[in-house]
């Protein structure tokens, strides 16, 4: 018997690597809800920062770009660098995704992953999920992507004895899809890139006073608009650089650097930045603080109080009804808490991140993992949805060698 390859999860990344498995002939079985961190954990309203070409799930066959999905619906053509995509057309575009190329995915969670008997080297996996089955997998692809990851600095931690909540003192911006709760209340949203910023421009158009509080030297900036890009240098899904040029299209010499240069480079590049086209909503609506530091935050009557360090050396109290950490996720594998004790403890890791090598698979063989946990061994491009166009054909065809 053949036994299937798992792909868990059900975002950009799992459905680009289940179709490209599917075009190989590959039987493959696909766990999750489709774009299921997009539709509950991102701000009703939103829009993407991304431009449309750095939007598409790459796709083994032609046809299915998100302009294919604009010409399909019937919904004017998103193009160009100028065209902005809303949250709610890029949800649709994944699920017509998911209905054309991965028409058999399954609608459940996986609640572990062992290795087969519990034996150590097993070449299969065997999976458990919420509906009580139980079945083997020759191979095992995460493909979770954001889903508990969300990250809560330490020093906000103090005001959340019971971690983020949304009705608490502190909660994470993964945690709202509707910010009107916040109207008529002062709200701080802790960040300074394009989650805190147009959050917070949401949370201000909803009625609430919102000051945004920005940590460390980055002041809270704004990217140049596609006609003001520099024209001289190699163009990207991500704008005009040569950095931005090399990381999308030639990922594949990332793993080599030092450990050291990689992570920075994970956390430094296309870091915290708003989109062009958010300034005009942000400023004037919205107050900015910026800090050298947040030292800690207190909850003093069920409303939060932060205690930050100003850049001149000075301590100060801030206070609010509620604050929003808009601090990013952090890859950690142990989060992962579906991947059995003996395979965490068994996979290679840097900075809790697995490291990868060639065709995204891990120090387990028959385990792979692709999207946000493989940017630090192919750097920041895994972040995006357009990292699907390298990573996608090249985890299948090794997961088939090495599993002929």
């Amino acid at each position: 018997m053949i036994h299937p390859v798992a792909i868990i999860g059900a975002g950009p990344f799992g459905l680009s690597t289940a179709a490209h498995l599917r075009a190989r002939g590959v039987p493959v079985r696909v766990f999750g809800e489709p774009m299921v961190s997009w539709r509950d954990h991102m701000p009703e309203g939103m829009l993407l920062k991304s431009t449309p070409a750095a939007s598409t799930i790459d796709a083994p066959q032609s046809g299915y770009t998100l302009l294919d999905y604009c010409n399909a619906a019937g919904i004017p053509r998103l193009v160009t660098d100028e065209d902005i995509i809303p949250v709610e057309t890029f949800i649709a575009y994944g699920e017509w995704f998911q209905q054309k190329l991965v028409p058999e995915l399954e609608r459940v969670r996986v609640v572990s992953v062992d290795h087969k008997d519990g034996r150590h080297g097993s070449s299969d996996f065997e999976l458990k999920l919420d509906s009580g089955e139980l079945f083997t997998a020759r191979a095992v692809v995460v493909a979770t992507g954001l889903s508990g990851l969300a990250h809560l600095p330490a020093e906000l931690a103090g005001a959340a004895a019971d971690g983020p909540t949304p009705t608490g003192p502190v909660s994470h911006s993964s945690q709202h899809h509707d910010l009107t709760r916040f109207s008529g209340k002062e709200l701080i949203v802790v960040g300074a890139g394009q989650s805190a910023l147009e959050t917070a421009a949401l949370a201000a158009e909803a009625g609430a006073r919102v000051r945004v509080v920005s940590r460390g030297k980055g002041a809270v900036d704004f990217g140049a608009p596609p006609w003001q890009q520099p024209r001289l240098r190699p163009e990207s899904p991500f704008g005009r650089a040569w950095s931005l040029w090399a990381l999308s299209y030639y990922p594949q010499p990332y793993r080599h650097l030092p450990a050291q240069a990689r992570h920075y480079l994970v956390r430094r590049v296309l870091g915290p930045l708003g989109a062009w086209w958010l300034r005009d909503r942000f400023e004037g609506k919205v107050d900015v603080r910026e800090v050298s530091r947040i030292v800690r935050a207190d909850a003093r009557d069920g409303h939060p109080v932060l205690s930050v360090v100003t850049h001149g050396g000075r301590t100060e109290e801030l206070s609010a009804d509620h604050v929003l950490a808009a601090t990013g996720y952090r890859v950690d594998i142990a989060a992962m808490d579906f991947l059995g004790h003996e395979l965490r403890t068994e996979l290679a890791v840097s900075r809790g991140t697995p490291k990868l090598g060639a065709g995204y698979r891990s120090s387990v063989p028959g385990l792979y993992f692709t999207g946000l946990p493989a940017a630090a061994s192919y750097g920041p491009v895994m972040r995006f949805v357009c990292g699907t166009e390298f990573a996608s054909p090249r985890l299948a065809k090794h997961l088939v060698a090495a599993h002929a």
